[in-house]
């Protein structure tokens, strides 16, 4: 078994096999994942009462790209959207937030997806969203159409479970890039379990499966209960014993990571650290932004309990707006939070707009 390269100051430049051509820039993370322009409803209530919506972007792969670039990482996310208004309109949104956009492909025969979502929490019964990505551009993503070149370009390769979902060529290329091989950088995988995209009920073996092949794994314990049955951490790395880093998310209560040194079946480190108090605007892309924030923090080769807490703080920023993406503390906002003893982590309270107020705060000492 290949044992992945380790992240951290001291990472060395993976050697990418089987690539023509010239290999672009380096960068931190390549992310690659379908995004969708997101219309957000203007008024609480059903989609068929909403009078209006407002344009934003939506992605599991494009928001870790995002709040990672927003954090100071350099980021390049790899997909393929349409040649239409709202591709334009992705590939421009995307890069303002200073991601490297060169790897998104544009498809002159298939359209960008779109989809509309109620203000409702996604947990409910009254949420609702409505897709329109069947046949988009994104689900033409294969070994074939996406470059090694673009993937293998940085210390950590991010992935999602909808992408598997997408298309029968979307599940090739993932299980390419789940493969065990050597010279591949970091995988980080984010379960995402939609039963909603897995008509053929196959979606809970595949992203099992697929999660096996990835060196970090992101996993609600919310989710593995539903797609696996299994419940607590220890369950979970009884199923995922593969990955060398394991975080199990516990929603409002904290995260939990399993490290071990290598992929042999040592003893787990657990380091646990709870959520913090968060005035919730919105859920949707706290997932994402958490999952920034832990490989931000790994990719500084920061200790296991400040991964945690840098994924906490980054899940509050988006939290607290109505949006897929919110605006992250500054880099020594977030370390001096993190730094905090337990007492004051546990007494922390951040609501809306609490990014800028305490850069305010630190600017009028």
């Amino acid at each position: 078994m290949v044992a992945p390269p380790r992240i951290g100051r001291a990472a060395r430049s993976p050697r990418v096999t089987g690539v023509t051509g010239p290999v672009p820039p380096r960068v931190d993370v390549v992310c690659l994942g379908e995004s969708m322009v997101t219309f957000l409803p203007s008024l609480p209530g059903r989609l068929a009462d909403v009078p209006s919506f407002d344009r934003a972007i939506g992605g599991a792969e494009s928001n870790v790209a995002c709040a990672l670039a927003a954090a100071g990482h350099a980021v390049k996310w790899v997909s393929r959207v349409g040649a239409d208004g709202f591709g334009d309109h992705l590939v421009a949104a995307v890069g303002a937030y200073g991601v490297d956009t060169s790897g998104v492909r544009r498809d002159p025969d298939r359209p960008t997806g779109i989809y509309f979502r109620t203000a409702t929490d996604r947990a409910t019964d009254a949420h609702e969203v409505a897709y329109y990505r069947a046949g988009s551009a994104a689900s033409a993503m294969s070994p074939a159409t996406v470059p090694y070149r673009d993937l293998w370009a940085g210390r950590v390769l991010h992935l999602s479970g909808i992408t598997a979902a997408l298309s029968a060529d979307c599940l090739a290329l993932m299980r390419e890039l789940t493969r065990r091989r050597p010279g591949r950088p970091l995988v980080s995988f984010d379960v995402n379990h939609r039963p909603g995209l897995w008509r053929d009920g196959s979606g809970a073996d595949v992203l099992l499966e697929l999660a096996r092949g990835a060196d970090l794994v992101f996993v609600g314990d919310d989710e593995a209960a539903q797609a696996w049955g299994l419940r607590g951490a220890d369950a979970i790395r009884a199923a995922l014993p593969e990955p060398r880093t394991l975080v199990v998310k516990r929603g409002s209560v904290g995260a939990t990571v399993l490290t071990r040194e290598a992929s042999d079946g040592e003893q787990d480190t657990v380091t646990d650290m709870p959520a913090l108090h968060v005035d919730v605007v919105a859920p949707v892309g706290a997932g994402d932004a958490f999952a920034a924030g832990f490989l931000s923090a790994t990719l500084r080769g920061l200790p296991a309990a400040a991964r945690l807490r840098h994924g906490h703080l980054m899940a509050a920023a988006t939290l607290t707006v109505p949006g897929d993406l919110g605006t992250p503390p500054t880099r020594a906002d977030a370390d001096r939070l993190a730094g905090l003893d337990a007492r004051a982590w546990g007494r922390l309270r951040l609501g809306p707009g609490w990014t800028a107020a305490i850069e305010q705060e630190v600017r009028t000492r």
